[in-house]
């Protein structure tokens, strides 16, 4: 929590988590007010990591439920609530695990990399998973000249830029919300800000990506943000990640390009939900046990590298 003047609800959700020996992860797109009530703020890599070393009882994800179902994994014998049970992903749903067997069975002996914005049941036929902070280096980690990539094509994209040397076959899905980001969008806001560092997450598009001074994760913006100090950012991702900035470094001037980038699922829950899901202990997600220690080997192997 802030240090500014005490909520009464986030003061509720703090004494409930305690109360029920909880954890509260929220993820970096998340409403500002529950980014502030969150234990622990981060990317998908993060929380997947806090996960699974959380010694608390219950873990408590403000995100999607692509997030909360890779908690679960990592952290089987923990409840998992999800406050907004209808938080999806657009881009996980761009492909099913029948999809994936079928794609596999016309591509025998090829190994599966599967961006973690994906289900668990696509993630119980994956080899290894990624995150956008350390997909470079997952696929560099196999050693193979050819690889099956998914679900998001313009991850993959830049992976294949980084890695010449490998194949890089990729599924045909996307994350909406960055992927309608256009170069023309981006030239307004340089044009805006012309002293502006551009920073772009890898799910835009190449033309986009081609325009940035630095392609990163949200992690990695924020980090950036650090080390900058001062000056200004253009950060050319989902608009939550800009409160988080400005908290990381509050002499950084960081704009975003028009219209703002807002993914409707990433602000579905609102500290209300929060609160009710620690009150009640509602929104549990399951993972089936079968499906869970399918997908946990490709989890791990993600957390354990970059």
């Amino acid at each position: 929590m802030t240090e500014a003047t005490p909520d009464p609800l986030a003061l509720e959700v703090r004494a409930l988590a305690a109360e029920r020996d909880a954890v509260i992860f929220a993820h970096n797109y998340q409403l500002p007010e529950v980014q502030d009530v969150a234990d622990i703020v981060g990317d998908s890599l993060e929380l997947a990591r806090r996960a699974s070393a959380s010694d608390a009882s219950v873990i408590v994800l403000a995100g999607v439920r692509f997030m909360a179902e890779t908690a679960k994994i990592l952290a089987p014998a923990k409840t998992v609530l999800l406050p907004a049970g209808r938080a999806g992903c657009p881009m996980a749903d761009m492909i099913t695990a029948d999809q994936l067997a079928a794609w596999k069975a016309d591509n025998p002996g090829v190994p599966v990399v599967m961006y973690v914005n994906s289900s668990a049941d696509v993630k119980a036929l994956t080899d290894v998973c990624c995150t956008s902070a350390n997909a470079v280096e997952v696929v560099r980690s196999l050693g193979v000249p050819k690889v099956l990539f998914g679900p998001d094509r313009n991850l993959g994209t830049w992976i294949a830029g980084q890695l010449p040397d490998v194949e890089m076959v990729l599924w045909n899905g996307c994350c909406p919300i960055h992927d309608r980001v256009n170069a023309e969008m981006v030239l307004v806001a340089k044009s805006e800000h012309p002293a502006a560092r551009v920073l772009v997450h890898p799910e835009c598009r190449p033309e986009v990506t081609a325009l940035a001074d630095a392609v990163l994760s949200t992690s990695q913006m924020l980090r950036y943000a650090k080390a900058m100090a001062k000056g200004e950012i253009i950060a050319v991702t989902e608009s939550g990640l800009l409160h988080g900035m400005a908290k990381a470094a509050p002499d950084v001037r960081v704009f975003g390009v028009k219209p703002a980038m807002v993914c409707p699922n990433m602000k579905l829950t609102t500290l209300v939900e929060v609160r009710d899901a620690l009150r009640d202990l509602a929104g549990e997600v399951t993972v089936p046990d079968g499906t869970a220690e399918a997908a946990r080997a490709a989890v791990e192997r993600m957390t354990a590298i970059g």
